[in-house]
C-alpha cells in the first residue's frame, strides 16, 4: 500500500514562505532601480537639449527617485534579516530609517525647484525648445511610473513593507507631476506658435505645482515616516484592542497597552489584570485568549501579555483567605468561617514541606495569620491546621482482611445516602493500615451534605477499627455506576 508523505513542518513553511517573500520583494525593488534609471537619463538629456525647467525638475525628482529606489532596495534586503540577540525587535526600523531619508531628499529636491521657478519667473528668462523627444520620454516616463507604482504596491501590501508602499505611492503621484509638466510644456509650444508671451511662464508655474504635489507627497511620507521611528500606535488600534480584550473572559481590567512597529510587523506589550485567586494554567489561558485578540486587529503581532493580580468584585471572605495563601505560594483547603456571636472565626488546613521543622512552620503560620488579618479586618480570630505535605513515594503493599470489610460494608449500610460501596483496597503504608473504597450516592445530593455523610462515615469506620490510620473514600452518582 502506499504511503503519502508526510507534509513540511510548520517552521519549514514558514521558512519556505519568508524567502519567498524576499525574493519577491528583492525582485521588485530591483525592476524599479533599474526602470528609475531609465527615466533619469532620458529627462535629464531632454531637459538640458529643450532648457524646459518642468523637464529638469522632473529629471532631478526622477535622479531623487533613483537614490530612494537603491535605498529601499537595500532597506529590503536589511529589514528582513531575522532578529538576533543584538536586534531583539528585528531589522525591520531600517525601512523606516530609508524611509525618512527618502523624505529629506524629496524636501532638497522641491527647494532647488521652487528656487529656480522662482528666478526664471521673476529675475531672468530661459528659452524653451518643447520637442517631440521630450513629449515621448515623459510619457515614457508616465506609463513606466503606472506599471512600477502598481507592481510595487502589490508587493508591498502582500507583505505590509512600508518602504515599498512608500516608493508605490510616490511613483503613483509622479504620474500627475509629469501630467503637469507635459500641459506646462504644450503651453510653451502654443507660445511659441502664437506669439503669446505670458504663456511662456507656464513651465516654471508647471514647475511649482510638480513641487507643490513633491511637498504634498513627502509630507505624508515624513509624517508615517517619523510615527514609525517614534513608534506611534496605528490610528484606533488601541482603541480596538481595548474593546477586543475587554471581553476576553477572566479579564477585569486592561491596565497598559503599547505598540510599536518595525518594519512589517507591530509588537504589542499588555498589562491585564486577572482575578488573583486564579490558577497559573488559567492564567496561561487567558493571555493565549488575549493574544488572539490582539491578533484580530493586529493580524500576526509579535504579543506580550503580563498578567496582574487583582481582587474581583465578587470575591467573598474565603476567596480573600485563600488569595493571601496563594501570595505567598502556600496551599490552604478546607477553609471553614463561623460567626460567633458577631466574632468571625476561620479555621483552615495548611499544607508545609514535609522536610521542614515544627518551628520552620510554625513561623510560616505566624506570618500567614497576620497577613489575613491585614487583608481581612473583619476576622478576629484564626486556627490554623498544619499538615505535611507529600514529598516522597512511599512503599506499601495490598493485603486481604474479610472481617474487616465485611463489617466496615455494615457500617456503610447505616447510612441512607450510600446506595452502594465497592472497589475497597486495604493497605499496608510504612506500618500503618490504610482503607480506600468507593461510594455510590444520589445524583440530586448536595455537596455539603455529601461532604457530611462522608466525613461520619470516615468517623465510623475509624471507631470501629481503631488500628486505621487513613481512610479514604472516593463518591460517585449514581447514574456513573449505570453505565
Amino acid at each position: 500500500m502506499l504511503q503519502s508523505e508526510p507534509g513540511p513542518s510548520p517552521a519549514l513553511s514558514a521558512a519556505v514562505d519568508v524567502e519567498a517573500m524576499r525574493r519577491e520583494k528583492y525582485a521588485v525593488a530591483r525592476a524599479s532601480v533599474l526602470a528609475a534609471l531609465a527615466i533619469t537619463i532620458g529627462k535629464l538629456v531632454v531637459g538640458l537639449t529643450s532648457g524646459s525647467l518642468g523637464i529638469l525638475s522632473e529629471a532631478a525628482s526622477s535622479g531623487f527617485d533613483l537614490v530612494m529606489t537603491v535605498m529601499t532596495l537595500l532597506s529590503v534586503r536589511v529589514s528582513d534579516k531575522p532578529a538576533d540577540a543584538d536586534h531583539q525587535y528585528g531589522h525591520g526600523k531600517f525601512e523606516n530609517l530609508s524611509a525618512f531619508i527618502e523624505t529629506a531628499f524629496l524636501l532638497v529636491a522641491c527647494a532647488w525647484i521652487v528656487w529656480e521657478a522662482i528666478q526664471r519667473l521673476f529675475l531672468r528668462e530661459v528659452h524653451v525648445e518643447p520637442s517631440a523627444a521630450a513629449f515621448a520620454v515623459l510619457f515614457v516616463s508616465m506609463a513606466i511610473d503606472w506599471w512600477r507604482s502598481r507592481a510595487l504596491l502589490r508587493v508591498a501590501r502582500k507583505y505590509n513593507s512600508e518602504a515599498l508602499e512608500a516608493d508605490a505611492l510616490h511613483f503613483h503621484t509622479d504620474i500627475w507631476q509629469v501630467g503637469v509638466v507635459i500641459v506646462g510644456l504644450a503651453l510653451v509650444g502654443v507660445a511659441d506658435r502664437l506669439g503669446v508671451p505670458w504663456l511662456r511662464k507656464a513651465d516654471p508655474i508647471a514647475a511649482l505645482v510638480v513641487a507643490g504635489l513633491i511637498l504634498f507627497v513627502s509630507g505624508r511620507l515624513a509624517r508615517r515616516t517619523l510615527d514609525a521611528l517614534l513608534d506611534a500606535a496605528p490610528p484606533g488600534a488601541r482603541s480596538r484592542i481595548l474593546d477586543e480584550v475587554a471581553r476576553v473572559p477572566g479579564v477585569l481590567e486592561v491596565d497598559r497597552v503599547r505598540i510599536r512597529r518595525s518594519g512589517n510587523r507591530y509588537f504589542a506589550d499588555l498589562s491585564v489584570g486577572m482575578a488573583r485567586n486564579v490558577t497559573f494554567q488559567r492564567s496561561e489561558q487567558v493571555a493565549d485568549e488575549v493574544t488572539a485578540a490582539v491578533e484580530r486587529v493586529l493580524p500576526e503581532a509579535d504579543v506580550v501579555v503580563r498578567s496582574i493580580a487583582r481582587p474581583a468584585g465578587s470575591e467573598n471572605i474565603f476567596d480573600r483567605v485563600r488569595a493571601v495563601a496563594a501570595r505567598r505560594n502556600l496551599y490552604v483547603h478546607d477553609v471553614s468561617v463561623e460567626d460567633l456571636r458577631g466574632r468571625l472565626h476561620v479555621e483552615l488546613h495548611l499544607e508545609l514541606d514535609e522536610k521542614l521543622t515544627l518551628r520552620q512552620a510554625h513561623d510560616l503560620v505566624t506570618q500567614l495569620e497576620a497577613e489575613v488579618r491585614d487583608e481581612v479586618p473583619e476576622i478576629s480570630s484564626i486556627l490554623t491546621h498544619i499538615e505535611s505535605e507529600p514529598a516522597t513515594i512511599e512503599p506499601g503493599d495490598e493485603t486481604s482482611y474479610p472481617e474487616l470489610e465485611a463489617r466496615l460494608r455494615r457500617i456503610a449500610r447505616e447510612f441512607p445516602e450510600i446506595l452502594d460501596m465497592h472497589e475497597m483496597v486495604v493497605k499496608n503504608v510504612r506500618g500503618k493500615m490504610h482503607v480506600t473504597c468507593h461510594c455510590t450516592m444520589p445524583d440530586e445530593l448536595p455537596l455539603d451534605r455529601m461532604h457530611e455523610v462522608i466525613t461520619a462515615l470516615e468517623i465510623r469506620f475509624k471507631q470501629e477499627a481503631p488500628q486505621l490510620f487513613k481512610v479514604l473514600i472516593h463518591p460517585e452518582p449514581s447514574t456513573d455506576n449505570r453505565r
